[in-house]
Formats: structure tokens, C-alpha cells, sequence
């Protein structure tokens, strides 16, 4: 079992990643980091990782889920692709799990999936106004699960997505 792992090359919360990444890879849940170009990327705080690929080299049948990580540089960076947006929709088809956190549930909006459906964001102007113009039904708690769909408003909201997440493959 293997989630795809989704970040910003620049100004990911580093405990957006750094915290679910931990739990997936304790639960035994393999993953891969993939970004708008492949190689090191870094976080908000410091933190660096490398993307392994970027999303157009990512295959959704490789993987049971899509994780999108949040932090200032998803609206610059993760918010405007395309092919981002495409492994959305297609993992979302599939009924496999999708989840964002912070600032990129804006990508799940942007490729339709959030119509009618309950979701969390962080609270910016400009992602409560994409969320809201995309349809959903913003709740203001930190994790919202809705059928195979999981967002999460902020880093303090880390862990509690990560361990919905789990529960939602679980199912």
C-alpha cells in the first residue's frame, strides 16, 4: 500500500508533511513524494526533501491515495496545475482516498470534486473564496471526512488527518 504524497517545491508546511508522512510510514503505508519539478524541495521552516518525481511522472494506479500538503507556497505552486488537478480527478474516479491539508484543499476545488461535499480550509481570504465559489460546504473544524474525501485546515490539524486518512484506507 503506497500514497502519493503531493508538495510544493517551495514553502510547504514542513509538519503538514513531516507529521503524516511519519504515521503513514509507521502504519506500514509506503510513500512517495512527487512536485511541480522533481528533486530537493523546501518547507516554510526549513525542513528539505526530495520529490522523487514530478506529477507528470505519477501513475494514480501506483498508489490507494493522493495527499496534497499545504503551507504559502501551494497556492503559488499546486494551486494553478493542471496535472495536479488531473491525479485528482482520477484518483478521485477511482474512489480512492484524496486529501489536503492547510492551504491545498483549493486543488480538490479547482478540479471539481468538492461540489455538494463538506471540507475544511485554512482560512484565507482568497481559499474560503475558491472553496465557496467551487460549492462546498466549508465547515470550521480541523479535519472533515466526506465519503472517500478528507481535508484538514492547518498544521495543528496534522495528526488528526493523518490518522483519518489511515481509517479511510482502513475502510
Amino acid at each position: 500500500m503506497k500514497l502519493l504524497l503531493a508538495i510544493a517545491p517551495e514553502r510547504f508546511r514542513d509538519e503538514e508533511l513531516e507529521i503524516p508522512r511519519h504515521t503513514f510510514e509507521e502504519a506500514g503505508i509506503g510513500v512517495d513524494l512527487a512536485s511541480t519539478v522533481a528533486g530537493t524541495c523546501t518547507g516554510m521552516l526549513g525542513c528539505t526533501v526530495e520529490a522523487a518525481m514530478t506529477f507528470e511522472d505519477a501513475d494514480p494506479d501506483d498508489y490507494v491515495g493522493i495527499v496534497i500538503v499545504g503551507g504559502s507556497g501551494s497556492e503559488e505552486h499546486l494551486w494553478g496545475s493542471e496535472r495536479l488537478r488531473d491525479l485528482v480527478r482520477s484518483f478521485f474516479e477511482q474512489g480512492k482516498v484524496v486529501a489536503a491539508i492547510c492551504l491545498a484543499p483549493v486543488v480538490l476545488a479547482r478540479a471539481g470534486i468538492l461540489a455538494g461535499r463538506h471540507a475544511t480550509v485554512y482560512r484565507s481570504p482568497a481559499a474560503v473564496a475558491e472553496m465557496k465559489k467551487a460549492g462546498a460546504n466549508l465547515l470550521e473544524i480541523p479535519v472533515v471526512a466526506d465519503m472517500q474525501v478528507v481535508t484538514a485546515n492547518g498544521p495543528e490539524a496534522a495528526a488528526q488527518f493523518a490518522d483519518t486518512i489511515i481509517t479511510k484506507l482502513e475502510c
